[in-house]
């Protein structure tokens, strides 16, 4: 059989093909990349064969997840799943060049007729002619390329285990495709009675800081955290500002003491998570007036490795009543100040720091449980098109709204998506195959590769392994408003998965920035060899009984 998708110049022809489809997520062409896909593997004699081994499998919203499942000439239950995502984030920070952001080739030779222009480090590489640029040539079309070679390979017979291929939508947003995924795997080894291996994602490496030139291979995933506050003010007219409490400078306290804040930055090895940093921050009064903002809400992206989430939302805790004990000295500070200029007693105001369970509870208590269900089920019938965080700030504001006395109010919250975080670093079969790996790159193309235990970029590999105890968990659920309803966890089956991860994948830069681009000598050259030799490794060192059994 004559390969199709090995060569540098043949993969990189692939890249360009998935790069054309404009496969934002929630966009049509997030559903068409996934039948486009499906169309191409169906061309393969193998597949022809086995009809039933390749299959798109529909999620509720009209989106697709694809696997794709190639046996073993060789009689073994050991299986290797090929993870990767094929929807990419938009394209607005493209700015004039928006129209070429997937025209890999075109905008490339834009970009040369510019560079003068470019920052200095976009152009040496620019001009080296070693980089494609465009969106998802490096974040993360370019690892389902490669996989998509070893899937060729797999065809040919050139491994003594079992492949499959798993490839999802909506990893950027919600991960609803691999949270669809979780239980089809379950009945894929059910059905070809697999034992899985391991999970090897290809998702390119990320910097660890800026013009970080370090390759890596990761042992597993980072975990993410939304965190959310809901401030609730007393309302007032401007002309008479100590009437009431502004939302918006609680939560502006909030964003200071958070944002960037060291103190929820982990360290663990040589690895540190990058501190919290503000995602949303708004106030919810939707029109102009005099009326002071008295709702306001901020989200936060706060990264895990080992931190449960028992310790997280104490931590979280303590900072919305830091916050609140800091707003009330700025206020009472600024009416005292205003009362000696026009002769009154200033009030002080005392800010209540509740979680959404607490308040939950507190309404309950106060309306009755009768009444809180027909309010937030008449949010949810009215819902429209609101995302899931936006959806959830509503419902806070709602159940906040029945329980008017509790202002001042910081309410802590969560939103999805939820990322556990996963490792395979005290596996000892993973990191005896990632050693294994970094001799081969370093004898056969003299690269030393880092072994980090946490992949930084987050990754769908966070729902193979679920380490958080089911206190841990409920701290999460409790506190999440559209849990079990709008969004879900597929808690037991990743549990009972429990499967070993690692990530070997591309190299480029600048993800999610119009500055994206994929180094083609590593990634389609260095890169399937790579994979290549730790496919084979993994399935050498189950076949001698060193693997535990998944």
């Amino acid at each position: 059989m004559t390969a199709k998708w090995q060569s540098k110049q043949q993969l990189t022809e692939i890249l360009t093909g998935l790069v054309n489809l404009a496969s934002i997520t929630g966009s049509k062409d997030e559903i068409a990349l996934a039948q486009h896909l499906y169309y191409v593997l169906n061309d393969f004699p193998y597949f022809k064969e086995h009809p039933d081994h390749v299959k798109l499998h529909p999620l509720e919203d009209g989106r697709y997840f694809l696997t794709a499942f190639v046996k073993s000439k060789k009689e073994t239950e050991d299986t290797v799943i090929l993870m990767s995502h094929f929807d990419v984030v938009d394209v607005k920070d493209y700015g004039h060049l928006e129209h070429l952001a997937f025209r890999p080739h075109e905008l490339t030779k834009e970009l040369a007729n510019s560079a003068n222009l470019l920052p200095q480090p976009v152009k040496e590489d620019l001009e080296t002619g070693d980089w494609l640029f465009g969106r998802g040539t490096m974040d993360m079309k370019a690892g389902l390329t490669v996989q998509l070679g070893m899937l060729e390979q797999a065809m040919n017979g050139e491994f003594d285990g079992n492949l499959l291929l798993l490839t999802v939508p909506d990893e950027e947003v919600n991960s609803a495709g691999m949270l669809g995924a979780v239980p089809v795997l379950q009945k894929l080894k059910q059905k070809y009675g697999l034992s899985y291996t391991a999970c090897v994602n290809s998702e390119p490496m990320f910097s660890r800081y800026p013009n970080d030139e370090n390759f890596y291979v990761y042992s597993g995933s980072i975990g993410k955290v939304l965190a959310g506050f809901y401030c609730s003010g007393v309302e007032t007219h401007v002309g008479e500002p100590f009437s009431g409490l502004n939302a918006n400078l609680i939560i502006s306290e909030l964003n200071r003491l958070l944002e960037l804040n060291e103190n929820y930055s982990e360290k663990t090895g040589g690895e540190v998570t990058p501190p919290p940093m503000n995602l949303m921050q708004k106030d919810l009064k939707e029109e102009y007036s005099v009326q002071i903002p008295h709702e306001a809400v901020s989200l936060f992206n706060i990264l895990t490795m080992k931190r449960s989430m028992l310790e997280l939302h104490g931590m979280l805790m303590n900072t919305a009543s830091a916050a609140a004990r800091r707003v009330e000295k700025f206020y009472d500070e600024k009416a005292k100040h205003y009362s000696r200029s026009v002769g009154y007693t200033p009030a002080s105001y005392r800010v209540t720091v509740m979680s959404y369970d607490e308040l939950l509870a507190y309404a309950v208590q106060k309306v009755g449980e009768e009444e809180v269900n027909r309010h937030i089920g008449y949010l949810k019938a009215n819902r429209g098109d609101l995302d899931d965080r936006h959806f959830t700030n509503k419902i806070v504001s709602g159940l906040s709204g029945l329980c008017k006395e509790l202002a001042p109010l910081i309410v802590v919250f969560y939103s999805p998506p939820f990322y556990p975080s996963v490792s395979s670093k005290e596996d000892a079969f993973i990191q005896d195959v990632l050693s294994d790996v970094q001799s081969y790159a370093g004898s056969k193309f003299g690269i030393s590769l880092v072994n980090q235990e946490y992949f930084a970029g987050l990754s769908d590999l966070s729902f193979l392994q679920l380490r958080d105890s089911a206190e841990s968990i409920r701290e999460l659920t409790a506190n999440m408003p559209i849990y079990g309803d709008h969004y879900k966890l597929p808690l037991d089956e990743i549990k009972e998965l429990n499967i070993p991860v690692l990530n070997v994948g591309p190299y480029g830069k600048d993800p999610h920035k119009w500055t994206e681009r994929l180094h083609l000598p590593y990634s389609f050259e260095t890169c399937p060899e790579l994979l290549n030799y730790t496919l084979k490794q993994i399935f050498k060192k189950a076949d001698s009984d060193e693997s535990p059994q998944a």
